[in-house]
């Protein structure tokens, strides 16, 4: 463990030494500094004392003689000194002879010194005639501005304090490096030095002894450190070798090193509680090698349990993707992988086993190739304990080595049967873009302004040479999962724009092209080009591609999807969100993206008319919409009735089955025109 500078002794010692040395330098310098400003005020006195009997006599002899002009002339000589402020000579009681004043001194520092020296001192002397009658003539006053003695004090002052925390600092630093050389250092060297120690091996590195401090206490301590540390080691490694011992017996398999049953069960039922508190699922994967026992006939036993040892290893190579792995005995091996979504993740860990079997094994010169069957169940599907999982997943994988081996099955073969079909369809769907299986069609969309077409929807279908029409909820998330989605949805981009510059050829000038983004579109970093590409190569011009995103989409990422959306708005697309209402529908993030359309989902759309809830939810979408600025438009319109409350309600545009339903491109140019025609003969 690393001291922390702020922590270390050396670190606590100086700042005690540097803040006692302050508060004394402090308190000592102040002393000074009140003795200095009785100095200053003496000084003051003893001027004012030498002032007055200097001019003592002259003042004496001018009023006697009642000499006025002999009198001002000392005034005026009184001040040649810059201290006096006012003089006067004359009788108490009487005009005096002669007086003189002037202004106090301007000082920056007297609303301090005036505070202790005062801002001006009055002294006065008698005048008196020689002996022997000693006759009383005056007084003479002199008042001394205290200015020029402050600025002198506070000078003096500044210099005193400083130089008297300067001291003690001084003498606390060396007091500090004295005592960090005797003490502190050494005893970061031996902090240093220990740790270093391994735990597991304490005395294998010794604190090696200070030069100087063999015979004190430092010396001492460290000679006991080293002993005590090589008692612990030798301690601990007994210990350790008895425990280990009990717990590989306890716990673990003999041959593998793998966990045993019982290990397993222990470490199942905590996995099992976890995933109960964030309700996921848990698949129990039960490996049963095929034919084993022939392995051991043909070959030795010494070659099954290399062959077992061999299988550990490779079943160690997924651990990433595992809550526990432990063999239950014989040729059979168990695998939990915890915190799982849907059943394929687990169908696709039997199948990488699987697949890894494919290559032999390489025991003493030659090549032994091993098959396997699994059986899985899933938590909590199939059972909510450790003991019912474990035991279904052995019966599975015992009942599927009866109808055929080298494959894995689920327990409940409804779920074995869509497990595979969706693996199929995972193959299959990426080579469907290559092999030209994909086709769009085309909804139309109403502006209740006019009721005429302003826009159509791209919708993608996948129609598959064996299972014919596979759904887009489908296949879709299959191909947001496997990377393929990138590309169809270029594709899709690709086909939607060409079918839209042919409509504009066709004179369908103002027709605006709308295509769905999925999640992983979204964030991908090159979508912004690859718009602005398609926008240019088929000269569309800027508002006719109308992009789609969804609620949950925008929310995985924010921040970046705002950035990808503003590009696209730069490139001249329009942005809709789809499916509103069904995600988080927060009134913030649709005022802080750039979002020009709302599209109201169907499952609200449908249901109005019977559901107040939903027909509230309707009518709350369509006024956050207009009050955003933005066009609302809802799918699912299927009957004049809904389409009647949606406008009513302020609707911009609509889409549904109640206008057209989804329609290839050809069919569609027929539907424009025909919509055209219309709108001609109404007008």
């Amino acid at each position: 463990m690393k001291l922390e500078l702020k922590n270390s002794l050396s670190v606590k010692l100086l700042r005690v030494v540097l803040l006692s040395a302050l508060i004394v330098g402090v308190v000592l310098s102040c002393a000074q500094i009140v003795f200095d400003a009785y100095k200053t005020r003496q000084a003051v006195a003893n001027d004012a004392q030498r002032i007055l009997d200097m001019f003592r006599d002259p003042s004496t002899q001018a009023v006697y003689s009642l000499d006025r002009e002999m009198g001002m002339q000392v005034i005026e000589g009184l001040f040649q000194d810059d201290a006096v402020r006012m003089a006067s000579i004359g009788h108490p009681h009487e005009a005096m002879l002669a007086q003189k004043s002037r202004e106090l001194q301007h000082s920056h520092s007297r609303w301090l010194t005036d505070l202790i020296l005062g801002k001006e001192r009055t002294f006065t002397t008698q005048l008196v005639g020689r002996g022997p009658y000693s006759e009383y003539y005056g007084d003479l006053s002199i008042t001394l501005d205290t200015a020029t003695y402050g600025q002198s004090f506070i000078v003096s002052s500044v210099i005193i304090f400083i130089s008297g925390v300067l001291r003690a600092l001084a003498m606390s630093l060396v007091l500090y490096l004295v005592y960090h050389w005797l003490l502190t250092k050494p005893l970061s060297r031996i902090i240093e030095h220990l740790t270093e120690i391994n735990p597991d091996r304490p005395s294998a590195h010794k604190i090696p002894q200070l030069k100087g401090h063999e015979r004190n206490e430092l010396g001492v301590w460290i000679n006991t450190a080293n002993q005590l540390l090589e008692s612990i080691e030798r301690n601990t490694h007994l210990r350790h070798e008895a425990e280990n011992s009990l717990l590989r017996m306890a716990q673990y398999d003999f041959l593998t090193g793998l966990p045993n049953r019982q290990q397993l069960q222990q470490q199942l039922d905590k996995i099992l509680v976890d995933a109960g508190k964030l309700q996921r699922r848990v698949a129990v994967l039960c490996v049963g090698l095929d034919d084993f026992k022939g392995v051991n006939e043909q070959f030795s036993y010494q070659t099954g349990d290399q062959l077992l040892l061999a299988l550990a290893d490779r079943l160690r190579a997924h651990s990433g993707r595992l809550g526990a792995l432990a063999r239950l005995g014989g040729d059979q091996f168990a695998l939990v992988q915890a915190d799982i979504e849907q059943p394929y993740e687990a169908a696709e860990l039997a199948q990488s086993i699987l697949d890894d079997l494919e290559a032999a094994f390489a025991l003493d010169h030659q090549e032994i190739r091993l098959r396997a069957t699994i059986g899985i169940t899933l938590f909590p599907e199939d059972g909510d304990s450790t003991e019912k999982l474990l035991q279904k997943a052995e019966q599975t994988m015992t009942l599927a080595k009866t109808r055929s081996r080298n494959r894995y099955q689920f327990y409940i073969a409804s779920v074995d049967t869509e497990m595979r079909r969706r693996r199929e369809l995972e193959k299959d769907l990426r080579d469907a873009l290559i092999r030209d299986q994909f086709y769009l069609v085309y909804q139309p969309q109403i502006s209740y302004r006019d009721h005429r077409v302003v826009g159509v929807e791209a919708l993608i279908r996948w129609q598959h040479p064996e299972h014919g029409l596979v759904p887009p909820d489908l296949f879709i998330p299959l191909a947001e999962q496997n990377g393929t989605i990138i590309a169809i949805g270029e594709w899709v981009l690709d086909q939607a724009c060409k079918q839209l510059r042919e409509w504009h050829d066709q004179g369908f000038v103002d027709l605006r092209m709308a295509v769905n983004l999925s999640t992983v579109q979204l964030h991908h970093a090159e979508l912004p080009r690859v718009v602005n590409n398609l926008l240019q190569i088929y000269r569309l011009p800027p508002r006719s591609l109308e992009l789609e995103v969804t609620e949950t989409g925008l929310m995985e990422d924010i921040s970046t999807a705002a950035q990808h959306l503003l590009s696209l708005r730069r490139s001249g697309a329009l942005i809709a969100i789809d499916d509103f209402g069904t995600g988080y529908s927060s009134l913030s993030y649709l005022k802080s993206l750039p979002l020009d359309k709302i599209k109201i989902d169907k499952s609200f759309v449908q249901d109005l008319l019977d559901d107040d809830d939903d027909a509230t939810i309707v009518r709350a979408i369509i006024q956050l919409g207009k009050s955003l600025g933005m066009q609302v438009i809802a799918e699912g319109v299927e009957t004049a009735e809904q389409e009647a409350y949606i406008i009513s309600e302020g609707c911009h545009e609509g889409q549904g089955y109640h206008y057209s339903k989804p329609l290839p491109a050809r069919e569609l140019s027929v539907y424009l025109k025909q919509a055209q025609r219309s709108n001609a003969a109404i007008l």
